[in-house]
């Protein structure tokens, strides 16, 4: 298959040095509420060539018909040969799994009925999507060689974060940095899904507030070990890769 253009940071424009779908390589994709940004995600996916692999990260909110419908979109918006693995608030633990694990298989489609996983999962894990991840400390993650097998695609950063909001900032800390260790730690190429937060209204809570500040901070980790980074607004996918400069640290 051709090229695909992941936005990857390389210094000359926007096209992307990514092309083979058998390199590594974390690849963001942000942007606010309805913008199309998991839409743009799939769509890279799936323009891998690449078998894809979908970690979904929101709780289940049984009562909550909206968030219900909503799902149910996503689910019918996926191609059938997918697979999907719902991991809630155990992203680490699924990424660690994948880690070392064979690619998981199911002839199931859009993430519906049970799935006979060939590798145990995660405590709290419940099968529905899968994705992998990988990332480092400071600079841009290196694209490395992957096994081929899967690209995996996680929807979303946002919703793994939700479950999270209770830990007090150290437990936060180590919790953010067992994720970060782990995406570091990926082969595959890995689409991250991330909600964009604080654009100008002030959270009228507490918690809210703390969404936002940990939603921020984490993202610029992510972004410093990215491969390749896309903001979606209004339906459109800039690439930030080509757009941006880097702020300078604090």
């Amino acid at each position: 298959m051709g090229v695909v253009d992941w936005g990857e940071r390389d210094g000359s424009g926007s096209q992307s040095r990514l092309g083979l779908p058998n390199q590594g390589g974390l690849i963001l994709v942000s942007g606010p509420s309805r913008s199309g940004k998991s839409r743009w995600a799939e769509h890279l996916a799936d323009s891998s060539g690449l078998p894809v692999t979908y970690l979904a990260t929101g709780a289940d909110r049984p009562g909550d018909i909206a968030w219900q419908q909503r799902v149910r979109l996503h689910r019918q918006r996926r191609p059938s040969h997918w697979t999907t693995l719902e991991v809630g608030g155990d992203l680490e633990a699924a990424l660690e799994d994948r880690r070392s694990g064979p690619p998981m298989s199911s002839g199931l489609g859009h993430g519906q009925g049970e799935l006979t996983l060939p590798i145990p999962i995660p405590g709290g894990a419940q099968p529905q999507d899968q994705a992998e991840l990988p990332s480092v400390r400071s600079g841009v993650a290196a694209p490395g060689p992957a096994d081929g097998t899967h690209l995996l695609l996680i929807d979303s950063l946002g919703t793994w974060l939700a479950h999270h909001l209770a830990l007090e900032e150290s437990a936060w800390l180590q919790r953010q940095e067992r994720l970060l260790r782990a995406l570091a730690q990926q082969r595959s190429p890995v689409v991250l899904v991330c909600e964009e937060v604080g654009w100008g209204v002030v959270p009228p809570t507490a918690i809210g507030g703390l969404f936002r500040d940990r939603s921020g901070s984490l993202q610029q980790q992510l972004m410093a070990q990215a491969a390749a980074a896309w903001l979606v607004v209004q339906g459109r996918a800039l690439n930030l890769m080509a757009l941006g400069e880097p702020v300078p640290p604090a």
